[in-house]
Order: C-alpha cells, then sequence, then structure tokens
C-alpha cells in the first residue's frame, strides 16, 4: 500500500504561479499563505521533549525562520531558484524551489523558552524539551 499526501490545490496553485511567472506578474505576498512547497516533517516526543525532523536539502539555514507565538511552531523559509541559464539545457524539473510554510500547534507540556535549532545535512532538527514536572510537596499545617 502506497500512501500520498493529500494536496487537494497544490496543482492549482503551482499552474497559477507559473501563469503569474510567464506573464512577468508574480506577486510577492506573505510566505505564509504563498508557499511554494512543503517540507516533509516527522515529529518524536521523547521523556524529556519532542524532536522534529524537516527535510530540506538545498536550504541554506540562513533562509531558515523558526518563530514561537501563542503555542504555534512556525517554520518558513525559501530555497533559491537557478538561474535561467542553468536550466536551459534541462528536460525535467521537479524539484521545488522558492517559500515554504509549516506550521505545528504545541502541548502545554512543550518548553517554548529552550527550543533549539541545527540544520545538517539538508535535514533540520528541531529539539523542543517538556517544562520540568513540578513535583509535589508537603505542605506543613502549623497550629
Amino acid at each position: 500500500m502506497t500512501l500520498t499526501r493529500y494536496e487537494p490545490w497544490g496543482l492549482l496553485n503551482q499552474l497559477s504561479r507559473e501563469l503569474e511567472r510567464l506573464q512577468g506578474t508574480e506577486s510577492r505576498e506573505e510566505p505564509a499563505f504563498t508557499a511554494d512547497w512543503s517540507p516533509a516533517v516527522d515529529i518524536r516526543e521523547e521523556t524529556d521533549g519532542y524532536v522534529l525532523h524537516a527535510d530540506l536539502p538545498g536550504v541554506e539555514p540562513g533562509d531558515i525562520e523558526i518563530h514561537m507565538e501563542k503555542g504555534v511552531l512556525t517554520i518558513r523559509g525559501e530555497r533559491k531558484h537557478e538561474s535561467t541559464e542553468e536550466r536551459e539545457n534541462y528536460k525535467r524539473i521537479e524539484r521545488v524551489r522558492g517559500n515554504f510554510f509549516r506550521s505545528f500547534s504545541l502541548p502545554d507540556t512543550a518548553d517554548s523558552d529552550n527550543i533549539s535549532a541545527r540544520c545538517q545535512n539538508g535535514v533540520l532538527e528541531v529539539r523542543i524539551p517538556k517544562h520540568a514536572k513540578v513535583q509535589p510537596r508537603r505542605i506543613a499545617v502549623e497550629s
């Protein structure tokens, strides 16, 4: 059995971008609403936190932005376009270029102040630690 990612508007959005590019009327909207592609992401829960891996081959670490706001972790960036001279001899181009955007709601146990990220070999790793559990303590009753 093969799993396929369901993206109902993906082809229509791609067609629209290609038509805009051909007409020279490309829009420069906020990347969050006009993502050209969406990276594959794996999220794993560990005892002390969560680990997120995103496949970002060809994306420079300086072109990746990670924001945490109101319990939502946002990853966005851009895979740069090649020059037109480099594309002339290609017979087929399947690797998507342009803006990407992913957003994830984090549980209340996530410690947003200590999130760390690193990118190595085209894989972004984001570590989200959990809050330290508050241990119950006995409260003395005075008389």
